[in-house]
């Protein structure tokens, strides 16, 4: 998507997302430069770019799809943004980004990241530490 968009949750999706109003659809610019802002050693969720595009739009809520869509995107760019220090809210690896879990592990470890495999889904170890407050 190249510019955000404002919709109004369909009244079938309302459960799903917990709630009922407005949306944002952001484009792929508006998720780079959240993305962007992530400092090294430090980690995002989805729920927390969720969160914060609800914010700064003033409406209920993000949609999801277009942020995995806009993250994968970017995962695949020739000059490719730390995409790989946003991680699933409960620690857990994106399976989407190139390589799967294990690549975005990789790319995790080289940074200092420790991943713990000894769950049925692999996640950033203390993740909870490790997170960066969002702007």
């Amino acid at each position: 998507m190249e510019v955000d968009e404002i919709v109004v949750i369909p009244k079938t999706m309302e459960k799903f997302f917990g709630c009922s109003g407005k949306m944002v659809k952001p484009s792929i610019r508006t998720v780079k430069q959240i993305v962007e802002q992530i400092p090294k050693g430090k980690l995002y969720t989805l729920e927390q770019i969720k969160e914060k595009l609800a914010f700064d739009f003033n409406v209920q809520t993000a949609c999801p799809a277009s942020i995995n869509k806009a993250l994968l995107i970017l995962s695949k760019e020739e000059k490719p943004i730390c995409y790989w220090r946003v991680i699933k809210k409960k620690g857990e690896l994106i399976s989407k980004f190139p390589d799967g879990v294990e690549g975005h592990g990789l790319l995790l470890e080289i940074e200092g990241f420790e991943i713990d495999t000894s769950k049925k889904y692999p996640i950033v170890f203390e993740f909870r530490d490790k997170l960066a407050e969002i702007k």
